[in-house]
């Protein structure tokens, strides 16, 4: 059933349900009808019963005739007046036919008996028969009458003909209707099924068509279109993500194949030569970084960076991040300061949170001036706050909602030299912790950039 088209099971659906429906009504009409019949057969037989009785009432000593009954009995009634013993007295049939049995008879001279289906010469079919016991001039009687069952064996017989011959009709009618039906409630699945197969990578931005009803079918709609949203809005980021990789990679190494080509065409002093060296390994170096940083955000796409968390001082982290860029500083002309009085242990990823750190050291080395500030604190909440801040120029206006985007540089007031990588690196170590990461526009120590991770109640 379920490898059938769902067209085909709809319409199966719709004429189950309906024979369903058929069925009980037919079965309600036919005994609803048979009741009615039974009734009014009932009726007529105690009528007979009490004209038999009133006329054996009004009879005079003598032979009781039955003539004033027999006028309006017929091939589909009688009437018949026994003795006890079961002896005719009078009867309305053409024999004296003993329609009662022995059994019958006995259980007649004590009460009223009814019998179905007992077969009565000259009545049509076979017959409904009362007997109850009557009293005439101190002699015991017993009055017979019956009706023939044919008529409402004909009712109900035309009645179960009729639903057996309406009902495939009506079945193959509703099969129809409910093939149709289907059809047109699942043409909107059918559009949507036409556009998904006509959209390829290269559409951009084609979407679904949206059926007009509100309900399921709409809902499937926008859900499908918000999925696809999701899809486009993923592929021009890897897009622009390839495009700003290879533009990253090409400047390196194009730097590095001049440096090769020079030497290799001029041969070069001694002095020439470890120039060239020094410069194709400084590319080299720059070609591993950037590598290294498109590995991290390539995993942090896809939801894989890995976190190791384990129990750290804190300020030992700190203090480790800030001895790897002392020299640098020292020639920069900037001092650097930690600051992590009262934190304690947390709980991080130590190598992870030290690439940023030092992602955030580099930058304000690079671009920034003055003193910088590597401090870590509590928040009432509880949560880590990280910070490095710089007494430099700033970020341009405007761009602390662009800074963390990759391959995002700022212009004027900093540099814009490298990748820019950093700052999307910090972020996706920030977010794979559970954190935030955020630059503070016009905080008091000058350019800030923060890094909010989650507390853990076991290291406070």
């Amino acid at each position: 059933m379920n490898r059938l088209p769902i067209r085909i099971r709809l319409a199966v659906a719709f004429s189950v349900g309906l024979l369903v429906v058929l069925a009980l009504a037919g079965t309600f009409v036919y005994l609803r009808v048979a009741d009615e019949l039974d009734r009014a057969l009932d009726a007529s037989l105690n009528g007979r019963v009490d004209d038999v009785a009133t006329l054996v009432e009004s009879a005079g000593p003598g032979r009781i005739d039955l003539g004033g009954v027999r006028a309006g009995e017929g091939e589909s009634s009688f009437a018949q007046l026994l003795t006890p013993s079961g002896s005719v007295v009078d009867s309305t049939l053409p024999t004296n036919q003993e329609v009662l049995t022995a059994e019958q008879l006995d259980a007649a001279q004590v009460g009223e008996v009814r019998s179905d289906g007992l077969p009565v010469a000259g009545i049509e079919g076979e017959s409904r028969v009362v007997a109850v016991p009557l009293d005439s001039e101190n002699r015991a009687l017993i009055a017979v009458v019956g009706q023939t069952t044919s008529d409402r064996a004909e009712a109900l017989s035309g009645i179960a003909s009729a639903f057996a011959l309406g009902a495939p009709l009506a079945l193959l009618l509703a099969s129809g209707v409910g093939y149709l039906l289907g059809g047109r409630s699942l043409a909107p699945v059918e559009a949507m099924r036409a556009q998904a197969q006509d959209i390829t990578f290269e559409g951009a931005g084609e979407r679904l068509p949206t059926p007009a009803a509100d309900d399921e079918l709409r809902r499937l709609a926008e859900t499908l279109n918000a999925m696809l949203e999701r899809v486009d809005t993923a592929l021009e980021r890897e897009r622009v993500f390839v495009s700003d990789a290879s533009h990253e990679l090409r400047t390196p190494l194009a730097i590095l194949k001049s440096e090769i080509e020079l030497v290799r065409r001029t041969g070069g002093s001694k002095e020439e030569l470890e120039a060239a060296l020094a410069s194709a390994a400084e590319e080299v170096d720059q070609l591993v970084r950037l590598a290294e940083d498109l590995l991290v955000i390539a995993r942090a796409d896809q939801g894989r960076l890995p976190i190791r968390r384990e129990a750290v001082e804190i300020e030992t982290l700190l203090e480790r991040v800030r001895s790897r860029y002392v020299e640098f500083g020292s020639h920069a002309g900037s001092q650097i300061i930690v600051n992590a009085d009262g934190v304690g242990r947390v709980q991080v990823d130590p190598l992870r949170v030290e690439q940023a750190l030092g992602n955030l050291l580099d930058n304000a080395l690079r671009h920034g001036a003055g003193t910088i500030r590597l401090q870590a604190e509590r928040s009432p909440q509880g949560e880590l706050l990280l910070t490095v801040s710089d007494e430099g120029p700033g970020f341009p206006q405007g761009f602390e909602t662009l800074a963390f985007e990759r391959f995002r540089q700022a212009s004027g007031a900093r540099s814009d030299t490298g990748a820019g990588l950093g700052l999307s690196i910090v972020r996706a170590i920030a977010v794979a912790h559970g954190g935030t990461a955020a630059i503070e526009a016009g905080a008091p120590a000058g350019p800030t950039v923060r890094l909010v991770l989650p507390g853990d109640p076991q290291t406070q």
